[in-house]
């Protein structure tokens, strides 16, 4: 369980900090996915993009968690 902790805690504040920094700067209205406008309202863009980094970010702090284990245990 306190594994779990060590990589969702870090990667929600992280995914907080950048959907902040990404949506400061591009308008949810003028995305293009694929060539085509994207018609979700300002809301489910903003919630797709938050749980995008976060999974991106709870993915390295994932890959983190295992590639400590691997030194300490002097597998890697």
């Amino acid at each position: 369980m306190q594994r779990l902790i060590w990589i969702l805690w870090p990667s929600f504040v992280v995914a907080g900090a950048a959907e902040a920094a990404f949506f400061t700067l591009v308008d949810p209205q003028e995305l293009y996915l694929f060539g085509e406008a994207v018609h979700y309202s300002r809301l489910a863009t903003y919630s797709v993009g938050f749980f995008a980094f976060w999974a991106v970010c709870a993915a390295s702090s994932a890959l983190t968690c295992f590639l400590q284990d691997a030194g300490a245990s002097g597998k890697g």
